[in-house]
């Protein structure tokens, strides 16, 4: 879920009401969305990089807001703003229009680029009137659709350039490395392709972007009809055609390697900042030529309609309410709808390609009705939910592994091969693991047959924390098992290790003995719970014991081999204790 920062006071004047914290955090609330944090930029620059970097740095409200991932059209203060006016019935729903193309600011596609990335679409803001504050937040909206829909630059590339200072129309080309040489965004001279990409491999942002295109036998590159280079997507703009304060008309020019996302992206940067062309809500279509020939209009800026059952919409939702009242609901969400004959007919914007299926319109009446208005009422099934058994047992040990004086940790399921065999003195082969296919990284190679090593891994990771360190967890281990369904089955266990200055069993067995009263087993051979001496090479020769339960092995308990600490990177003592406690149902 994507966050995003506004400054407080320009949020409230542009809503043009104040509201306290809480108050903005109900509001929030009612529109679907949560206010996550109530902070300023200097302090969340110490939080980053320490005290010495808010020096200097402003100390103006900030609100951090969390988005629903999949609305891209509030990922900014605009969209934020229109939403919320709109959800308050203080503005009629944006209406976006389209005007006529013009030839000049047209697009063409070379063959060439169907190597590397095949797709682009293009628009035309007219007319801009950009101040501080808005143009921040435009370079902010592509920066925070780069890191969500477009995937890291890896599925859509914006671009966006001062049309007043290049001429159409445009060629989009892919041109071998050596043959690349431009002046970048902010750079003093010109540079090759290459010269670039080594600049820029230690680029705090840019770096991240490079490997999309660098084994590629061509770059792509927009350049208009003198040559001059617009961008080197996904990685550079062009220094040429840089947007400033004074931009008036702005060419948006979108690169992808997948034309629906490409086209989301643009119809969504478009809706948002056509409000301060000279003609509000107006965007300028281009003609983007395929290398066949063929073109298409960009943006497409489509309306659409849908239809919804009014009475399908009210039993989803739990409400009765008449047509007339959820077409009141739907405008409050930017969706204009009308009734007609027992269907809602939605016309849905460009700007909410969030509106996929009828239960997102059955969601956006929820919201808009207002969740806590909603009245609660049994379920019309002959069932009831509740918890099962094994989560309840789970949640009362955890209460009481914490009252024992035990911090809860929750760690990775998946882990290295050496976690679960090597580091722990034996051999993968001897293990009931179940391995990943196509890991991603060597520290996810398999799922976790005890949580042992996540504890001690989280020890090394605190280890300048005071002793003892006094860890536990309670969660599943998977282990292979042929006669499963699928090949393994899921064990709930209870984990939990003392690291101090000395180690023995002690430290771990008063944690032993107080779960055991709690769960009613006396300690008795057969009939109730003991230990047994056990040799495991997890733990130091005579200081292991097997937990028994009736007889059965539950699991073991014991001070940890010093070949073990080592391998963990621990240098201080450590008692564990882990045993299963689905026996205990």
């Amino acid at each position: 879920m994507p966050t995003i920062s506004v400054k407080r006071d320009e949020l409230f004047k542009a809503l043009g009401k104040s509201y306290t914290d809480d108050e903005f955090q109900d509001l929030c609330f009612e529109f679907g969305l949560e206010l996550d944090e109530v902070t300023t930029e200097k302090q969340m620059l110490m939080k980053e990089q320490g005290d010495q970097a808010g020096a200097g740095v402003s100390e103006e409200i900030l609100y951090r807001i969390d988005i629903p991932a999949n609305r891209y059209d509030l990922l900014c203060l605009e969209g934020l703003v229109d939403g919320i006016l709109v959800f308050q019935g203080k503005k009629a729903p944006p209406q976006y229009t389209l005007a006529k193309y013009e030839d000049c600011n047209s697009l063409h596609l070379t063959p060439e680029t169907a190597i590397v990335r095949p797709y682009a679409v293009a628009a035309v803001l007219k007319g801009v009137t950009f101040t501080k504050e808005s143009y921040d937040s435009f370079i902010d909206l592509q920066d925070k659709l780069h890191q969500n829909i477009c995937r890291k630059r890896t599925l859509v590339a914006i671009g966006t350039h001062d049309l007043d200072t290049i001429k159409g129309p445009f060629i989009y080309d892919a041109l071998p490395p050596s043959e690349i040489k431009f002046k970048a965004l902010n750079q003093q001279k010109e540079m090759t392709a290459p010269e670039l990409m080594e600049l820029y491999s230690n680029h705090a942002q840019l770096k991240q972007y490079l490997g999309i295109i660098r084994d590629s036998p061509v770059y792509p590159i927009i350049k208009d009809k003198d040559g001059v280079v617009l961008s080197m997507p996904p990685i550079i703009n062009g220094d040429h055609s840089k947007i400033t304060l004074d931009t008036k008309n702005v060419f948006i020019e979108c690169t992808a390697t997948d034309l629906t996302k490409a086209i989301v992206v643009l119809d969504t940067i478009v809706c948002m900042f056509s409000k301060y062309c000279s003609n509000p809500y107006e965007v300028q279509q281009c003609k983007v030529f395929a290398p066949d020939g063929t073109y298409e209009l960009y943006p497409k800026m489509e309306y659409r309609e849908e239809s919804i059952d009014v009475e399908k919409a009210n039993n989803y939702i739990g409400i009765s309410e008449p047509a007339a009242s959820l077409c009141r609901l739907l405008s409050r969400m930017c969706l204009p709808a009308r009734a007609r004959a027992g269907a809602l007919r939605v016309r849905v914007p460009p700007s909410r390609h969030d509106v996929i299926h009828a239960c997102d319109l059955y969601e956006d009446i929820a919201i808009a009705y207002g969740y806590n208005r909603i009245v609660r009422r049994e379920p019309r099934v002959v069932t009831a939910g509740g918890q099962t058994p094994i989560n309840k047992l789970t949640e009362q040990l955890r209460g009481e592994c914490a009252h024992a004086g035990y911090t809860e940790a929750l760690t990775f399921t998946l882990c290295s091969r050496e976690d679960v065999s090597t580091k722990l003195g034996v051999k993968i082969e001897d293990v009931p693991a179940t391995h990943i296919s196509n890991p991603k990284t060597l520290e996810f190679q398999v799922v976790r047959t005890t949580l042992l090593p996540g504890l001690l891994k989280t020890l090394a990771a605190n280890k300048k924390m005071p002793l003892p360190l006094k860890l536990f967890e309670v969660s599943d281990v998977v282990l292979a098992d042929p006669e499963a369904e699928t090949g393994a089955r899921n064990c709930r266990r209870l984990c939990a290790v003392h690291c101090g200055r000395s180690a023995g069993f002690q430290f771990v067995h008063g944690l032993l003995d107080r779960a055991m009263l709690l769960l009613r087993q006396p300690w008795r051979p057969g009939g109730g719970y003991h230990l047994r001496q056990a040799q495991d090479p997890a733990y130091f020769p005579g200081r292991c014991g097997e937990v028994l339960l009736c007889g059965r092995v539950i699991g073991k308990i014991g001070v940890l081999h010093p070949n073990v600490l080592a391998a963990f990177d621990l240098t201080n003592p450590c008692s564990a204790l882990e045993i299963d406690i689905e026996p205990f149902l």
